[in-house]
């Protein structure tokens, strides 16, 4: 059965056709100067076939979590990346250019533009690798994000899309520093997108360790983005799903 199990953060369950995916795991209950609202989420991960890298900020490159994965596991990151992944004894790691088409069981997943900066600091200035996204096509085509402002070529970016996995947040109380979409904007992509689902990603889920657990942002970005979505793209079905939450597609 085709399903989305939303893990948190960035960090996606797809059961496509029979091969499962993985996008930017983020799989621990502290990372640096955060703490996880919830239980990490790792039921399943043992059946992966291949994870999808987004861009190499600590969020979504996250070696530490990587390692909870079988060494075997195809690793797909941006051209650039390998050398960081190879860290964690990776065997099978693919870099990839926007454009580029990586074929994984019945899958042909293809790395789309990012409008968003893929530099890792900090301490890694010669790290250099691009900020990508995926489409992900088969039976039903189904678009991750990553991390990304508004870009101009979202439209028709994925014809005919069925799901798109879009990121409204992050993980404090204002969005801080670079290229990100909030719930507007991401109600905007929508118009773009024209998806026949929508499901945020990208909030809910972690948040600095000074602040409480009941911290308004941990909720009201999905509210926010339900509400400008039904305003801006009223045909999109917006389906806001809670860490460790699945749908059936």
């Amino acid at each position: 059965m085709n399903a989305v199990a939303y893990l948190g953060h960035a960090t996606v369950l797809i059961e496509l056709d029979g091969t499962k995916l993985l996008t930017d795991p983020l799989l621990r209950r502290r990372v640096t100067h955060l703490r996880r609202a919830d239980d990490p989420r790792t039921e399943g991960l043992d059946e992966v076939d291949a994870v999808l890298i987004s861009h190499a900020h600590h969020d979504h490159l996250h070696l530490r979590s990587l390692r909870l994965l079988d060494r075997s596991t195809q690793i797909v990151v941006p051209k650039g990346l390998r050398r960081l992944v190879r860290l964690g004894r990776f065997g099978s790691v693919t870099e990839v250019n926007e454009g580029d088409v990586v074929e994984i069981g019945l899958l042909s997943v293809r790395a789309t533009h990012a409008e968003h900066a893929g530099t890792r600091q900090p301490g890694w200035w010669w790290l250099k690798a691009p900020a990508l996204g995926y489409a992900i096509e088969g039976s039903q085509k189904i678009y991750f994000a990553g991390d990304t402002d508004l870009f101009e070529e979202m439209e028709g970016l994925v014809p005919d899309l069925d799901v798109a996995l879009l990121p409204i947040w992050g993980w404090g109380p204002s969005l801080g520093r670079g290229l990100h979409l909030d719930p507007r904007k991401a109600a905007e992509a929508l118009r773009l997108l024209r998806p026949r689902i929508a499901i945020p990603i990208h909030w809910g889920t972690y948040r600095p360790l000074h602040l409480g657990a009941r911290a308004r942002f941990l909720s009201a970005p999905a509210e926010d983005f339900a509400r400008e979505a039904a305003a801006l793209a009223p045909e999109v079905d917006v389906r806001v799903l809670q860490p460790g939450e699945r749908l059936s597609l």
